[in-house]
């Protein structure tokens, strides 16, 4: 029986990750919750059915009622879910979205606790803070992604890995030239073929942005040049990317494109969790095809290699940006293109140094903090906020 702490429980993530405990009640039990109060109904009925000892909500008027319909003790505030982190488990699965969730990270990670991650931001933002913070085998991969490279590399020694071949499913938009995406409204980057998502991730998988984050976050996790990932787009997302060994082999992981899977590996890890999510019927034909990126239409991915390869408070800056423009574009005040565009203008200029404020000019790797970390993340959105006409 494993304890698990789950932050943002009212996202995907964290309903899914409910999903797979509830089918496995002698497996796992549910020891915290944690959500930001944006769905309250939703976090109740979670605090009903499986009564944890610990809940954290950062809103304080939602923490209130959560505490009044269920009787439980609610922490609140905005660092309830970095306290709630904390506490001892032996699983916390962070599924925050964005920069919120580098100091849970964090958090968990100092307490000593398995952290299944699924928050990718808190690693790309966090850098070799959060890596240096992990002891070996302490962080789990929960991107379906990554948790296939994680499998993949089960079959060769770190030191035969020639490189990462990452898969995308190219969004709703594969195949179209950059002029074709001129018009693009929210209401069409949201339509993802294949996966169900939250707004931000969704439109991060339609300009490609998640799979930029996602080099990040794999260079980070496996100790890969960001210059030995391969972006690769794959529709159908069976084959959720694969591993290329010195001798030719590739490895690649393959399963219906079902989070709850890596979501179950994440919380048993390296155990597997019978019947996770269902499995192929190879009665029937099928066809997986692959196709080169267009690094022209989606600029996205080289933009964050350029990151990665400057490192310190760049990765900061290139999510926040990104963050800021997803709700510009969302509320009509950006076009489609210029989001990338965006966030590239507030990265050349953090790189530059050339701010008049100490926060955005680049900090190297070596000289990163999580203050440094922070304010960078601020002012890119403040910045990008400037940029998109957002008001005060």
């Amino acid at each position: 029986m494993r304890d698990v702490i789950i932050l943002g429980s009212t996202g995907s993530i964290g309903t899914q990750a409910l999903d797979v405990i509830a089918r496995n009640p002698d497996a796992f039990r549910v020891v915290g919750l944690s959500a930001g109060g944006g769905a309250v109904d939703l976090l109740i009925d979670q605090v009903r059915a499986f009564a944890p000892a610990h809940v954290a909500v950062a809103d304080p008027d939602a923490a209130a009622r959560v505490a009044a319909a269920t009787g439980a003790a609610v922490d609140s505030g905005p660092d309830a879910s970095e306290r709630l982190a904390a506490r001892p488990c032996d699983v916390v699965l962070n599924g925050i979205t964005g920069a919120a969730g580098l100091k849970p990270t964090l958090a968990a990670l100092a307490a000593g606790t398995t952290l299944a991650l699924a928050n990718k931001e808190s690693l790309v933002i966090g850098g070799r803070l959060v890596t240096d913070a992990a002891a070996p085998g302490q962080l789990v991969a929960v991107d379906s992604e990554h948790s296939a490279f994680a499998q993949a590399l089960r079959a060769g020694a770190r030191g035969e890995v020639r490189r990462l071949i990452l898969t995308a499913s190219g969004g709703p938009f594969r195949g179209r030239s950059r002029a074709d995406l001129t018009d693009v409204t929210p209401a069409q980057a949201l339509a993802h073929p294949t996966w169900t998502m939250g707004r931000v991730v969704t439109i991060n998988s339609s300009t490609l942005m998640n799979k930029g984050l996602e080099l990040l976050e794999a260079a980070l996790l496996y100790a890969v040049d960001v210059d030995d990932i391969t972006v690769v787009v794959h529709p159908t997302s069976d084959v959720h990317s694969m591993v290329e060994f010195c001798d030719g082999a590739t490895i690649a992981q393959a399963s219906p494109p079902d989070m709850r899977l890596p979501i179950a590996l994440g919380l048993a890890w390296p155990d597997r969790v019978p019947d996770a999510a269902g499995t192929y019927d190879w009665s029937v034909p099928r066809t997986w095809s692959f196709e080169p990126l267009d690094a022209d239409a989606f600029p996205a991915v080289e933009l964050a290699r350029r990151c990665g390869k400057a490192a310190g408070t760049a990765p900061a800056v290139f999510n926040a940006a990104n963050e800021v423009c997803v709700d510009a574009f969302c509320d009509g005040r950006l076009p489609y293109l210029g989001i990338v565009a965006t966030v590239a203008a507030v990265v050349d200029e953090h790189l530059a140094s050339i701010s008049t404020e100490p926060a955005g000019r680049h900090v190297p790797d070596a000289a990163l903090s999580v203050d440094a970390v922070l304010a960078a993340d601020a002012w890119a959105r403040a910045r990008t906020s400037e940029l998109t006409g957002a008001s005060a």
